[in-house]
């Protein structure tokens, strides 16, 4: 997509705002089109890429969002987009060869965990599981021939935070690929392909679109080689977007500075408030300096996140009931979107039982924050 200014040279409020538009000319629009085609009009032998022949190899609605992502990113080449952000994940995985070593965290998206025991029966795939924020233990696990580090940070849903430069130098060491879900923290908040990440994924359903109304995933790498085979995995496996959906992506991306500065600063208020709830046993975010992920947070990120964990007094009932009681705050499994959600991870058998049972996990969405903490403080105290 033609720009008529350097996109790196911007900050990334108006980077959100401006990439991905169509060139401007006389009578040209604002917006780029959906386009609605499933093949393209083709004779002779097929050029390079990025000539359009079908669309399940390429479509020009994909280009906007995926090279705005990318310059959010500050990526070289452009993003990937995906049908979920569970393809996305897959695609990554699938760098992992035969018979290899992958690194991951105890705490991740459940989902990445499920995936990764079907590639172990599949592909006699090693997991090591680690706490991603212990760094010595991490660096431990990279022995040689580790095929992959992958990291989460803040994690989901319990929100440590990793030590990336270190680890990312570890795992090149190694020998090992390094993977940042970057789905929490957003390219606003931290650019892990800058630290010397191989390859960044994101669920495009949360912060990115924004609007809990699509499902999408996003891969990005500057490695040529590593960019191509995520490119064809897409390709081959089908796991490909809508252009409906990846235009929606992109009118969410546009709000994205805002929607990120406030969610960000109602989380950091509800945290402290919170933290100081009499019916509440504790309170995770990296913004509260007694966390123990503040210090590295702060150190590596350029923001804290708009995700809370919650301990609420009465143990898993007592959360079950604080749920039951909200009438703002949304009981949903996403999160990122413009609403305030909230649900008890464990409540799915397949979560991680180092887990509390009791953890609420909060998406903070855009609301008035003192909406938001009337609610929440009626629900604590009124069970």
């Amino acid at each position: 997509m033609p720009q008529d200014h350097d996109l790196s040279r911007l900050s990334p409020a108006t980077v959100a705002v401006s990439g991905g538009r169509p060139a401007r000319v006389q009578g040209a629009p604002v917006n780029p089109p959906i386009v609605l085609s499933s093949t393209y009009v083709s004779q002779g032998e097929p050029g390079p890429a990025p000539e359009l022949l079908y669309a399940r190899s390429g479509t020009e609605t994909w280009l906007p969002f995926e090279e705005t992502l990318a310059a959010l990113e500050r990526a070289e080449l452009p993003a990937l987009v995906y049908g979920s952000g569970m393809a996305a994940i897959a695609a990554a995985l699938s760098l992992i060869p035969h018979g290899g070593r992958v690194v991951v965290p105890r705490h991740a998206y459940q989902v990445l965990h499920g995936y990764l025991a079907d590639l172990t029966a599949r592909s006699r795939v090693e997991v090591v599981v680690v706490d991603i924020a212990e760094t010595d233990q991490v660096i431990a696990a990279l022995t040689p021939g580790t095929s992959m580090l992958w990291i989460e940070s803040p994690t989901n849903p319990m929100l440590e935070v990793a030590d990336l430069p270190a680890l990312i130098a570890a795992a090149r060491a190694a020998g090992a690929l390094t993977v940042v879900d970057n789905t929490f923290a957003t390219p606003l908040v931290q650019r892990p392909l800058g630290l010397g990440a191989d390859v960044v994924v994101h669920s495009v359903t949360k912060y990115l679109a924004g609007h809990s109304d699509v499902v999408l995933g996003a891969a990005l790498s500057d490695d040529p080689a590593l960019h191509a085979r995520l490119l064809a995995y897409r390709t081959l496996h089908g796991a490909i977007a809508g252009p409906a959906e990846v235009y929606l992506a992109l009118r969410g991306l546009r709000t994205l500075a805002l929607r990120v500065e406030r969610a960000q600063a109602n989380a950091l208020e509800l945290a402290r408030r919170l933290s100081e709830h009499p019916d509440v046993v504790e309170v995770r975010h990296p913004g509260l300096p007694g966390d123990p992920g503040h210090a590295r947070a702060t150190a590596q990120m350029t923001g804290y996140g708009a995700i809370l964990g919650v301990r609420p007094t009465g143990g898993a009932d007592g959360a079950d009931a604080v749920v039951a009681a909200l009438r703002l705050w949304v009981p949903a499994t996403s999160l990122g979107g413009v609403e305030s959600s909230i649900e008890r991870r464990r409540r799915f058998g397949t979560e991680s039982i180092t887990v509390p049972s009791d953890l609420l996990r909060l998406s903070v969405g855009i609301e008035d924050v003192e909406d938001l903490w009337r609610d929440l403080d009626r629900a604590l105290r009124g069970r």
